[in-house]
């Protein structure tokens, strides 16, 4: 382990400093209307992302600020050098900007009305030009594990989790928190069962009593729709993979977590004030619960699989970690650590940390990951009403 975190790593480090192992500059549409304007600067200048989604319109209450919540903690993420802000209006275009610029990165921001979409482009294009040449030449830097926040989660679980994907995530987060980094787990829904568990890994009765609450509205609120999990949680690929009940998946769910003690319980999009292991808040569904991750200020994402989830991210990593042989073998080109040895005893849980540690540190330092070669580039909002 110690030789191991003693391995020289490289990031960028940010006006805030904060550090970000990645160096994009992206286009943020406010809104559904502005994607056409974001993918046409993404088709002009070379290395530009473009975050398209589908909402931002007659969106209200919670609903509206966890859209502003999650686009600026987007834009602030520390893989981000520069960010583009592009929206049918001023004013919400603006409270966008102006979120991001906090953490002294370059932001500009640009509105549709009155311009059209074809001089919003031109206008976009040259700062993004711009900012590309700039981010083109920051350099990497030594930085420490302490520095990184990451997040963690699975996905199309099966038995292979609880015996040995996530229990060896969690010996990972062991050993990046004792060295001083901060992690996110979340999955609300998918710890059905197995809350109490994780309700007295709390660091204070003040952190179990907060994180029971929210655990317990997210099932009032299911509940209050009238509508059955069955089916939904676990999913159909979850019990074709062995799991017949939400509270066996579950208890393989919790093993990412460790030994650890939560530190807090962050709403959707929060980002962690402090090291150590923090619970979000957060739906189940992949692309959304990474996105809330990267939001929050993950620049790294473990995800273990059992039956293949196939997820990736525009700005941070995902890391894909399984150990079932099958899915080793029929998905190959979506697996960065194969750890199904430990399925025969001949690959131990520190050895199996090891292993992902070993493609931490190569990802960490510029390479790429399955998902990332594969462009797999999901960037999903989480939504929680019906618009106006």
């Amino acid at each position: 382990m110690v030789k191991i975190a003693k391995k020289k790593l490289t990031g960028y480090r940010r006006a805030n400093g904060l550090v970000g192992i990645r160096n994009y500059v992206t286009i943020i549409p406010v809104d559904d209307l502005s994607n056409a304007a974001a993918r046409g600067v993404a088709y002009l200048i070379r290395d530009v992302i473009a975050l398209t989604h589908p909402y931002g319109r007659l969106q209200f209450g919670q609903d509206l600020e966890l859209t502003f919540n999650t686009l600026i903690g987007t834009g602030r993420n520390p893989n981000i050098a520069g960010v583009i802000v592009i929206g049918i209006e001023p004013e919400w275009t603006e409270r966008i900007v102006e979120g991001i610029a906090e953490t002294g990165k370059p932001v500009a921001g640009f509105s549709i009305e009155r311009y059209g979409d074809l001089k919003t482009i031109e206008m976009a294009s040259r700062k993004a030009l711009e900012f590309v040449q700039r981010t083109s030449e920051i350099p990497r830097e030594p930085i420490d594990m302490s520095e990184l926040i990451v997040s963690a989660k699975c996905g199309e679980s099966d038995t292979t989790l609880g015996l040995a994907s996530n229990p060896a995530i969690g010996r990972v987060l062991e050993r990046m928190i004792k060295a001083g980094a901060t992690a996110i787990f979340g999955e609300t829904s998918e710890i059905t069962g197995a809350e109490d568990l994780v309700a007295k890994q709390a660091a204070t009765p003040e952190i179990a009593d907060t994180f029971i609450k929210t655990f317990q509205d997210y099932q009032n609120f299911i509940l209050s729709t009238g509508a059955d999990l069955l089916g939904s949680q676990p999913t159909k690929g979850n019990i074709r993979g062995g799991l017949s009940t939400i509270e066996e998946k579950a208890f393989g769910n919790i093993q990412k977590i460790g030994k650890n003690k939560i530190q807090s319980v962050l709403k959707p999009a929060e980002p962690p004030t402090c090291a150590g292991l923090h619970f979000m808040d957060s739906s189940s569904a992949a692309a959304e619960m990474v996105t809330l991750c990267a939001a929050a200020g993950s620049v790294l994402h473990f995800f273990t699989t059992g039956q293949g989830n196939i997820i990736g991210h525009p700005i941070i990593p995902v890391i894909k970690i399984c150990a079932n042989p099958l899915t080793i073998e029929t998905m190959a080109e979506h697996i960065d650590v194969d750890i199904s040895d430990m399925l025969l005893l001949e690959l131990t849980l520190d050895q199996a940390a090891d292993k992902i540690m070993a493609i931490l540190t190569r990802t960490i330092n510029g390479r790429l990951t399955a998902a990332e070669a594969l462009r797999h580039t999901e960037f999903v909002l989480t939504k929680l009403y019906r618009s106006a």
